[in-house]
Order: C-alpha cells, then structure tokens, then sequence
C-alpha cells in the first residue's frame, strides 16, 4: 500500500530488503531500550554501506557508543536530534546532526526537505560572509552524539525558559492578592499582556506564542493538573554540567521544579518547617480555608 508517496514494510527484514543501496534508515523510537534493541537488530540486517539515522532524543553518550561498533560493520550512524514539534508538519524542523562528515553530506538533501529553510527571518547581521545551512534550519555539529548533545542542551535551556514565564506569569496572577495593599493590588488580564509580549517584546518567542495560545482558550488553565514530567533531557543536560563542572543554577532549578510539581508536599519542605521551628520556635501554620483567611 502506498499513501503520499510512501510504501509500507511489514517487518524490519521487509523494510531493509525494500530499500535501495546504499540503504538509509531513520528511526523515530522512544530512547533508551527501544532505540537500542532497534539499531542492533537493523545491524544484522544491513549491508556494509548502509546508514542508520536515530532522530530521537538518544542519550548522546549512546550514540557515541553505537557509532563506534557501527563503524566497525562498515554501517554509518547518524544521530538527529529534532526540534519543532507538532508544528513541525507545516514550519519544518530544525534538525542538530551528529556523524560522520561524507555520511552526513550524502544525506542533506533529506535534511533540507525537513527543515524549514531560510524562509522570511532577517539574516543575522554579520553572517553574510559565512557559509552554513544553519541558516535553513538544519547543521553537522560533530561526530557521533553532537547532534543530540546539542539537542539535549535546547532541551535544558526550553526547561529555563519555561519556567521563567511560568513563574512571572502566576506573579501577575497573584497581583491582585487580598495580602497585598488595596492601592498595590492589580487584576491584570494575562491573556491580553501575553498577547502584548507577542507584539515587539523583548521577552516574545514562540513559547510565549504557545502561552498566548493557552491563556485565549482558557485564562484560568483549569483543564491542567500542573504535574509537569521531563522528557530526560533536562537530567542529562544537568549532568553534563556536573562532569564539565560549569555551572548551570536556572536550568537545574527548572529540572527540580518539575519534579517538585508532582508531590503536594516534598520532604525537604518538611525539613524547613522543622528547623525554622528548631531556631526560631516558628509554629507550623495550616493552611487557611477562603471562609477562614484573615481580612
């Protein structure tokens, strides 16, 4: 069956025969023990040649580490790390490449038609002289693992990203708190000053595009429980920094606060109610209700 141009295989031994030399797979599993038991088996199958793509969001350290006994098979591998999202379908991918030189050089044509290209965006001042595809959405970093270890370092800085909105925008929301002073309380309309940000700001990029998005459907975000999970990358990032001992506090605080977002109340909090308590005699207080709060 073919849709779009595609024709479909029914196992892995049906795609590899189907594919004609030099035989290019792209992988899209789940890192991890997915992606790996999905590269060995494809290496028993390819010919001397071939080239395995993982555009996942593989640990760049196993990336490393299958290049090299790929290598050995005569088998390319290529690591893409893939960022765009669901909006990638209509804006293109921007696409972080890590292999080896000729490999990555025989397979850009496949990167140009994923990425989004030069598009209308302004060329940065000063790269006029410079020749990169950066420019269309796409770029060999290094060897194997540079592709995702610059992935993974997106990754991190979109968790310090997030974050700051996140927390700036509920400061806003908590303008109007009755522990305020009356001529201090402010009932700002979020979704109008998201807007605004889009318009010119400093602070506009497309995840304050996505804010904006949210708060025009639903100012309160009701329909969200506020459990934030991590994809992984976020962790990795945070141990790179450890083993190139570089400091990286934003990023860490925005991992720990997504692990915080999935617990009402942690141990370590615990602990401050106790040694605030042990210091300064400080009472625990309980949470008020509505009906209780003080006036």
């Amino acid at each position: 069956m073919e849709i779009e141009g595609a024709t479909g295989a029914a196992s892995l031994e049906d795609l590899v025969e189907k594919l004609a030399a030099p035989k290019v797979v792209w992988l899209m599993v789940p890192a991890g023990d997915a992606t790996e038991s999905t590269v060995n088996a494809l290496a028993k199958l390819l010919p001397s040649g071939s080239t395995i793509i993982d555009g996942g969001n593989s640990f760049y350290k196993d990336d490393a580490r299958r290049g090299g006994q790929l290598k050995e098979a005569g088998i390319n591998y290529v690591d893409v790390g893939t960022s765009g999202g669901v909006w990638g379908v209509e804006r293109g991918y921007c696409l972080m490449i890590g292999g080896d030189t000729g490999a990555v050089k025989r397979l850009e044509p496949i990167f140009a038609a994923l990425a989004p290209g030069a598009g209308d965006i302004p060329r940065t001042p000063g790269r006029e002289s410079l020749k990169s595809t950066a420019e269309l959405g796409f770029l060999h970093c290094g060897p194997s693992g540079a592709g995702h270890f610059v992935k993974m370092i997106h990754n991190g800085i979109e968790y310090g990203l997030m974050q700051a909105y996140a927390e700036g925008f509920d400061i806003m929301r908590g303008a109007n708190s009755t522990e305020l002073q009356t001529n201090l309380r402010y009932d700002l309309n979020l979704p109008d000053i998201a807007e605004l940000w889009r318009r010119g700001s400093v602070v506009g990029s497309w995840l304050l595009d996505l804010t904006a998005m949210a708060l025009a459907e639903n100012p309160s975000l009701s329909e969200y429980t506020g459990f934030v999970h991590d994809s992984g990358e976020g962790r990795w990032t945070i141990q790179a920094a450890l083993e190139e001992a570089v400091p990286s506090e934003v990023l860490t605080a925005a991992l720990y606060t997504r692990f915080r977002s999935r617990q009402e109340h942690t141990f370590a909090e615990k602990m401050l109610s106790a040694m605030r308590q042990k210091f300064g005699g400080h009472v625990e207080q309980p949470v008020l209700k509505p009906t209780e709060a003080v006036k």
